[in-house]
């Protein structure tokens, strides 16, 4: 407690270490009651108001939560622990300015503070802030695997991955016996793509007893990558066993059921078990929701959230979960839900978000370019809200739409040259397709939070594998890449901006859809220039009549008012690549074949200036 706080007896000390037990247990019932018995005897002690609105928060019940820890706060203004609860409770709330003056406070004493503002900084994709409040105590060798994973992440967003990876190989190689650091060296090479070498680390914590709730989510994140679903799924359930309201791992083992099963109420059972033990918890709810919708039942996840969602004290991340959910099949919902969010949170970016697309499916096309505008100041390059303005621009007959999404000009095609080790593009083609179809899930389900239906999409970045075949593919793709910014040249806008006459793979996946297959409209929000490769097709595909199996440009993933046609077609053809801008609308059409059509897709952002 702060240097003010009066000496209180031993009984009351005594009661608290009981309070404590209870919590390491779990029991926060019990814990729940004895501190209101604390609280009606000692109303002075700022400790025990802060532990229960910590429990009041993780009942789901915010608005106590917030009373209470503002009472610990006037009762004792220096006591740091303070700060950071409801800095943290503000912050899942959705009041950012706030919580960060807070938890700012709070990280001068606690570092559990500063790891809660360094995780908010690189979700807010601002790594150098995130950066400045992790890397001194993981320079010390102290940290642990959440501290890792924000410096590691802040170091690759500031194009510095090299530096993560190097550091905690050397961390390992001093302390070879030391499960912590090959953890820690598994967070690194799972962030650089080096997945084989990550989970080989990652066992080597677990054989030495590193058995925590971190390092089996970290092990199964790899194995997902190589593709041991079995195993990973395993990991999954070992981390939810030690750590039960692990959002994360939830929402990986929710894609790895949905992948083998296709059925969504396997897929989020374990969610439902884990809302018996916490039926308030919102992030809980949320991540069902996400679930949900992602596995094509957004009605349904509107339904789970509704109560939540219409209490009084919802937070603006319930509400804005929900108007997601609400935004496929009633805009007017979700933009009322928007706006509730903002009335609580009005710098909540996510909220804005949602009010900007809900606004265009309820005809206001006008005011959702306002809030996208407002949006780009801070995000100048997210290619979703640039695809949300042009499209109200097209509503508005704003002559800029013509200029950002001219088609016949941005979308271009390029035959690929034939490897310099195989005779002919159809034997490179061929031998390609058997290679990839290996990659592609075996159970034939979706991934959940994709833009595919009926069909399947490989888990791991093609662009760091290490197949020499697959390494030819991304070398065929050197030359038109170059050509396509070559073409582009230099302007003012979102586009041509970003043109440094260079570029680096952002990812990059296979896609097989089967019959009826086809991807609903999207965009890639954290693009550059987009693509589709076509690798195997249907025979008569590529010199039909019909639209069957087409890349269309145009059809917003949003409703709007009146609704919007498809613009621009592109024809598939077997060893053709498409590139485009990623903020162009783009969905394939649906075929009707026995024969899957089989893919390669990526994304380049700008490389460095040359």
């Amino acid at each position: 407690m702060s240097d003010s706080t009066p000496t209180f007896p031993a009984t009351l000390l005594d009661a608290m270490r009981q309070v404590g037990t209870l919590l390491q247990a779990g029991d926060l019932r019990r814990a729940q009651d004895r501190l209101e018995s604390i609280v009606e005897h000692h109303p002075d002690y700022a400790e025990a108001w802060r532990l229960l609105g910590g429990v009041r928060q993780a009942f789901g019940d915010h608005e106590s939560a917030e009373a209470f820890l503002r009472k610990a706060m006037a009762i004792d203004p220096g006591w740091a622990p303070t700060f950071a609860t409801l800095g943290e409770l503000l912050l899942n709330s959705g009041r950012h300015d706030e919580a960060e003056s807070l938890l700012r406070r709070a990280a001068q004493r606690l570092p559990q503070a500063a790891l809660l503002l360094a995780r908010h900084c690189n979700a807010q994709q601002r790594p150098a802030e995130a950066l400045a409040l992790v890397a001194p105590l993981c320079a010390s060798g102290q940290a642990d695997a959440e501290w890792v994973t924000q410096h590691v992440t802040a170091l690759a967003a500031l194009g510095r991955q090299h530096e993560a990876l190097a550091f905690y190989r050397r961390a390992a190689d001093a302390a070879p016996d030391s499960p912590a650091a090959a953890h820690a060296l598994a967070i690194a090479l799972g962030a650089a793509a080096l997945h084989a070498e990550a989970e080989h680390a990652s066992s080597h914590a677990l054989a030495r007893g590193h058995t925590t709730a971190a390092v089996y989510f970290t092990h199964a994140s790899n194995l997902v990558a190589l593709g041991d679903f079995d195993r990973a799924e395993t990991a999954l359930r070992d981390c939810l066993q030690r750590e039960p309201r692990h959002i994360e791992a939830h929402n990986h083992l929710a894609r790895l059921v949905w992948m083998r099963t296709g059925d969504h109420a396997q897929a989020i059972a374990t969610l439902d078990q884990a809302l018996q033990a916490f039926p308030g918890d919102d992030a809980l709810l949320a991540a069902k929701a996400a679930v949900l919708q992602g596995a094509g039942d957004a009605r349904g996840a509107y339904a789970s959230l509704s109560a939540q969602a219409a209490r009084a004290q919802a937070t603006p991340a319930l509400l804005v979960r929900a108007g997601l959910a609400a935004l496929e099949f009633d805009p007017d919902t979700a933009r009322a839900l928007a706006e509730r969010a903002l009335r609580l949170s009005p710098s909540a970016t996510a909220a804005r978000n949602l009010l900007a697309a809900a606004l265009l499916g309820v005809g206001d096309a006008r005011g959702a370019l306002l809030h996208v505008e407002a949006l780009r100041v801070n995000a100048p390059d997210d290619q979703y809200l640039i695809a949300l303005q042009t499209t109200a621009w097209r509503l508005l007959g704003d002559a800029r739409y013509d200029l950002f999404c001219d088609y016949p000009q941005l979308v271009r095609q390029y035959l690929l040259q034939t490897p310099s080790a195989w005779p002919d593009l159809a034997s490179f083609l061929a031998e390609l397709k058997d290679r990839l179809e290996r990659l592609h899930p075996p159970d034939g389900h979706p991934l959940l939070f994709q833009s595919l239906r009926h069909g399947t999409e490989t888990t791991e970045d093609l662009t760091r594998h290490a197949d020499p075949l697959i390494r030819a593919l991304f070398e065929a793709f050197d030359a038109p890449i170059r050509d396509y910014l070559a073409y582009l040249g230099h302007g003012d806008d979102p586009l041509r901006r970003r043109n440094r006459s260079s570029y680096r793979f952002n990812g990059s996946w296979s896609v097989r859809l089967r019959r009826a297959g086809y991807h609903t409209s999207h965009v890639h929000p954290r693009g550059w220039i987009s693509s589709a490769c076509y690798v195997d097709l249907p025979d008569g595909m590529g010199d039909a009549s019909t639209p069957d199996g087409c890349l269309a440009f145009g059809v917003p993933s949003v409703m709007t008012v009146p609704a919007l046609q498809a613009e621009h077609v592109v024809r598939p053809e077997a060893g053709r690549l498409v590139l485009f801008p990623s903020y162009f609308w783009h969905g394939t059409v649906p075929f009707h074949s026995d024969r899957a059509r089989l893919t390669v897709a990526f994304d380049v952002i700008p490389g460095a200036l040359t």
